[in-house]
């Protein structure tokens, strides 16, 4: 008795996947091509400042190549009002962020890993901060100061960039909260730890690249906020609100030279950052 074997013909793939491959092959390149072109066109402003703080310009307006110096990174701090606007910048950007960065975190945690009354609420004046148009705080803020009779300045500046500031650490902070695993607090606290104790060396340092995300965030929006700052600075100037000023009548290949600073500064801060989070990984 011989067993019959049947034999199949194998199985062909259908003109219409067939199809599907050729073009995928054809034009495979243009999605990577058109996101470089996108992130080409969005570098395009900060390698125009770049570069053209390098530029050999002899008049106010620094908008046409005449060649190469190195003379305006000499002469940094030529211009002493932009100077002194540069440094209250930072400074006003550090203290920010020390403040902002405190509460934020505290709050962050708090609406993280706990429910309480009000917490709802919370949550949706620390959105409605986010999404409201700048102009809108600024204005408010100003209508407040009036109100008060706080005379406008440094320290009205703070205080409108801590209160724009503090959601930002706070939704950062709460989201890296929310992932963590209370098992660890739950073995500190069994080894003999106490509150204090557990949250220096075990609560924070779990929170600290949302903390650390949360700080940067803050520093970059504190840098470089107009709107909000235009409204209560008063007489205190800050580096975006004298360029601003000064556009109208030329902007000095200084401001280019600030700005790069400001630039490399961010990247190896971001770049330092990445690093350390994948060692901690």
């Amino acid at each position: 008795m011989t067993a019959q074997v049947s034999l199949r013909p194998a199985p062909t793939v259908s003109a219409a996947v067939a199809r599907r491959r050729r073009l995928h092959v054809r034009w495979h390149w243009l999605l990577p091509t058109w996101g470089w072109l996108v992130i080409l066109w969005l570098s395009l402003p900060i390698i125009v400042m770049i570069v053209f703080g390098f530029n050999a310009t002899t008049g106010k307006f620094n908008f046409t190549w005449q060649g190469f110096t190195l003379q305006w990174y000499r002469q940094l701090f030529a211009i002493p009002d932009l100077t002194n606007a540069l440094v209250n910048s930072v400074t006003i950007s550090v203290i920010v962020t020390v403040i902002a960065t405190t509460l934020g975190t505290f709050l962050g945690l708090a609406l993280g890993r706990y429910v309480f009354h009000g917490s709802g609420s919370v949550n949706l004046v620390m959105f409605a901060n986010i999404a409201a148009p700048e102009v809108v705080l600024g204005a408010a803020l100003l209508s407040l100061f009036l109100t008060l009779n706080v005379p406008r300045g440094y320290l009205t500046i703070v205080i409108a960039q801590v209160m724009f500031s503090i959601p930002y650490v706070a939704i950062t902070v709460s989201a890296r909260a929310r992932s963590l695993d209370p098992a660890y607090e739950e073995a500190s606290r069994d080894l003999g730890a106490g509150p204090y104790v557990t949250f220096w060396k075990v609560t924070l340092p779990l929170l600290f690249p949302g903390v650390l995300a949360g700080a940067l965030l803050t520093f970059a929006l504190s840098i470089d906020d107009y709107i909000i700052t235009s409204f209560n600075a008063g007489s205190t100037m800050t580096f975006p609100l004298w360029v601003f000023g000064v556009s109208r009548v030329g902007v000095p290949p200084q401001v280019n030279v600030m700005g790069t600073i400001i630039f490399v500064f961010g990247v190896l801060l971001a770049l330092l950052t990445a690093l350390a989070g994948r060692r901690r990984a």
